[in-house]
């Protein structure tokens, strides 16, 4: 049953005159839990409103919609925990603090796994009270704030007009179509694949995805499928209970698990056993896992990114991959050029990463000199950004000045070996100087006098060098 029905007039006159207000829905068999938020200062920046049982609560807050919900456990009706679940169907966003006399592990465990955000054990002070709730306000506030209409976060890293997107740099075309596409999906995807080169940064993508979507404030679990030895792997991603094997001396909770109500990462996805993808499948497609040892399933809900730097289709083929997984995760497919395709991005890349280390390293670097630069651009990058995170890390430590020179790089970049051979034989000294010209003019958008500067030669040289291969 709700709360009196004076209570609901109240609360419903709050409803109307501080609409403004985020709502704050405390559930408990007695009031002294609201009554302590009521006194305090913290009242005056919420809407609160009370019920004294799990169903009233559930009724109050299907009516109201809470942003905020105090959770006292100790309620004499049944499903108190199992109100979390549904308070979190209702709303994947909605904060919940509960608050109980019990402090056993696993109470605390199930509770948060559940969706808590935290667990206050009873007796619970005024100020740790308060404390909490001005917390949860603060983020409540700031994500309203920050997010449209439809509830989707729309953070400042993520406006359309920046060259950084996340944890991501890049303002070339290549870039901003794959912008383009995490924007869409992100909101609502359940699953998707990250394919690409060794350091095209896959994982930035699955951050930057895990934030566009609506648990963004839920665990993000990274797993690199290839750093987990075979025998370990099934435990490690899937759990087991104690006893179910040797060694085995408490039950252990798997990372899919862990990432219960949030999103789990898993890197180099092709390494991962074909005799357990069927494990996989089986969460991707029912939400259940089962632990080692286990005679029951459990559900969970875990949206699941994968990547890889391998063709899966052709691993599908030659029965190395289970096809169906393979077309289950392949729904959505997020491909990342490597860095070679992606020359535009080099200067805006070289310099986020000189600001980078620069900071890291309490030094301010203007730039790269550019004779450094020239051997910078005629680089092939077969390690992709990581290589070139690398280069420049390297570079900014062995600088003694405000500016990177060539003498600061790496001594294999001096090499001229990689500036004339792709693995298919030597180039003549023509080609080789008119691939350098069109790096050059990719590094300076296409700006004939600039280039003719950094290469020391005239503009009708240039246009020379083009015109000899119809370019």
């Amino acid at each position: 049953m709700m709360a009196t029905s004076s209570a609901l007039r109240k609360n419903e006159i709050d409803f109307r005159t501080a609409a403004s207000l985020p709502r704050l829905l405390v559930i408990e068999g007695y009031p002294s839990l609201a009554d302590s938020l009521e006194r305090a200062p913290i009242h005056r920046d919420v809407q609160m409103f009370r019920a004294n049982s799990v169903a009233g609560g559930w009724e109050l807050a299907s009516k109201i919609r809470p942003g905020m919900v105090v959770l006292d456990l100790d309620l004499p009706s049944i499903g108190a925990s199992d109100l979390i679940d549904r308070l979190r169907t209702l709303d994947s966003t909605i904060q919940i603090l509960v608050v109980s006399a019990d402090h056993s592990p696993s109470r605390i465990v199930d509770t948060m796994r559940r969706g808590a955000g935290n667990y206050l054990t009873k007796p619970v002070g005024s100020a740790a009270l308060c404390e909490q709730v001005r917390e949860m306000t603060v983020r409540n506030v700031t994500s309203e704030a920050s997010a449209p209409e439809t509830g989707i976060p729309a953070p400042e890293e993520f406006l359309e007009t920046s060259p950084q997107f996340g944890e991501m740099v890049g303002a070339g075309p290549a870039m901003q179509d794959i912008y383009a596409k995490l924007r869409r999906i992100g909101p609502n995807f359940r699953t998707a694949l990250v394919t690409g080169a060794t350091g095209t940064g896959k994982e930035l993508v699955a951050r930057s995805l895990h934030k566009l979507s609506n648990v963004s404030n839920r665990p993000f679990v990274v797993c690199n499928c290839a750093a987990i030895a075979e025998a370990l792997f099934e435990s490690e991603m899937f759990g087991h209970t104690k006893g179910a094997f040797t060694g085995a001396v408490q039950e252990k909770p798997g990372l899919f698990e862990m990432a219960d109500g949030g999103t789990i990462f898993l890197d180099e996805i092709g390494e991962i056993p074909i005799h357990l993808q069927s494990k996989l499948l089986r969460i991707l497609q029912n939400s259940e896992l089962q632990r080692i040892g286990a005679r029951t399933t459990r559900k969970v809900d875990v949206r699941v990114i994968a990547a890889t730097n391998r063709d899966l289709r052709e691993m599908a083929r030659k029965g190395q991959f289970r096809e169906d997984l393979y077309y289950r995760l392949n729904m959505l497919e997020i491909k990342l050029p490597p860095l070679s395709d992606r020359r535009d991005d080099l200067p805006l890349l070289q310099q986020h990463f000189i600001d980078q280390f620069g900071e890291q390293l309490g030094r301010r670097i203007k730039g790269i000199t550019r004779r450094a630069q020239t051997v910078l651009s005629r680089h092939g990058w077969p390690g992709n950004i990581r290589e070139l995170q690398n280069v420049i890390g390297h570079a900014c430590i062995m600088s003694n000045t405000d500016w990177i020179d060539l003498t600061d790089l790496p001594e294999y970049l001096n090499s001229d070996d990689e500036s004339i051979s792709e693995g298919r034989g030597f180039l003549t000294l023509e080609e080789v100087e008119r691939r350098h010209v069109h790096s050059i003019l990719a590094q300076v958008r296409g700006n004939k006098i600039e280039a003719a500067e950094i290469l020391g030669i005239s503009r009708a040289t240039i246009y020379r060098i083009l015109a000899e291969k119809d370019c």
